[in-house]
């Protein structure tokens, strides 16, 4: 079979902000990549960037966990036994973390659920894993504890090494609830002038639009732990600038809005309990990633999972940019489609 020749087109890139950013994590103001044929997109997060830059503080980003996460799937003759099974697992943490320790230096156990359903026995084994995201490493780590399950438990039998319970690029009221990835909140508080002036609206108008829009409409449609307008949009264009696996904006996606009016300025949030990123490992090899996480400020030497968590912290801020200004062009008729006409048909 004759061999297809890998295409070296570039997905169309620019750099926007800076963006000025505070936290837990980093306090930076910096400008991010972002690469994606909606050109509007640029345009979108960078009037988001420009309001972060003249509010007190920026963006607030806070970090609240992080782990990566693989479930496996193990049978036993009736739930009974899988039950004792798993009720026996629960004495024996240490063992299990010196079977992770012969899979990576880096994966740490730090937690594990489980369901059971009928006699198969789901086990969600949860991990720190440094600077990767960790797809590869939390999948090797559930192999070596794969068979370690079977030899100490010899009644129960293996069913598949990824049970569907992680949950992998699906959006699961699991992932929302116990996250994946960095689990990172992004805040910023706007001044009404400024939010009258540079959004062109009112922090009354984005409430409401925020209620009626991102929170009852998702109601309506059967949203899965989610609320936003459109977090996809900008975690795609990161995450191709990145090296990042394109497939996690699935439940990175998953996040809720939230705004308020106090004292009649705007507070703005976007919590994304599913950021899976990281600054290591497959895909980061390509000299413009390379060049990218460099610009960004994630690739000094620092303790292991640091520059990862910085790229979380920053990725959440672009997600609240361009979220923003969305809402701020939705409050008025016809200003959306006009912005799309006059970028993308020039």
């Amino acid at each position: 079979m004759k061999a297809h020749k890998i295409s070296s087109a570039p997905v169309p890139m620019r750099w926007v902000g800076p963006i000025a950013i505070s936290g837990n994590v980093l306090t930076d103001s910096l400008s991010v990549p972002l690469a994606t044929y909606e050109s509007p997109l640029w345009h979108s997060v960078g009037r988001g960037a420009r309001v972060s830059r003249l509010c007190e503080g920026g963006i607030k980003t806070t970090l609240i966990d992080e782990r990566m996460t693989r479930s496996i799937l193990l049978e036993a003759a009736d739930a009974g036994v899988a039950l004792n099974a798993w009720q026996r697992l629960q004495g024996l943490r240490d063992e299990m973390q010196a079977v992770v320790s012969q899979s990576s230096r880096f994966a740490k156990l730090i937690d594990l659920h489980h369901q059971i359903v009928g006699n198969l026995l789901y086990i969600r084994l949860e991990f720190t894993t440094g600077d990767a995201s960790g797809h590869n490493m939390v999948t090797n780590a559930a192999d070596h504890l794969m068979r370690w399950f079977m030899e100490t438990f010899p009644e129960l039998s293996y069913g598949s090494i990824s049970g569907n319970y992680c949950s992998d690029k699906k959006a699961t009221a699991v992932n929302g609830i116990l996250g994946r990835g960095k689990n990172v909140v992004a805040e910023i508080l706007i001044p009404r002038d400024i939010c009258e002036r540079r959004l062109l609206t009112t922090p009354e108008k984005v409430v409401d639009l925020n209620i009626k829009k991102n929170l009852l409409g998702t109601l309506m449609a059967g949203g899965i732990r989610s609320a936003n307008a459109h977090y996809a949009n900008m975690l795609l264009a990161f995450y191709m600038s990145t090296g990042q696996d394109a497939a996690n904006i699935v439940e990175g996606s998953q996040g809720v809005t939230h705004a308020e009016v106090r004292e009649g300025n705007l507070y703005f949030s976007c919590t994304l309990p599913n950021l899976i990123v990281g600054t290591v490992g497959n895909g980061k090899g390509l000299d413009f990633v390379e060049d990218n996480l460099q610009q960004l400020g994630c690739r000094e030497e620092r303790e292991p999972g640091a520059n990862a968590r910085r790229l979380a912290a920053i990725c959440a801020t672009v997600v609240l940019c361009g979220e923003l200004s969305l809402l701020a062009a939705q409050t008025n008729p016809g200003e959306l489609m006009q912005a799309h006409i006059q970028l993308e048909r020039g």
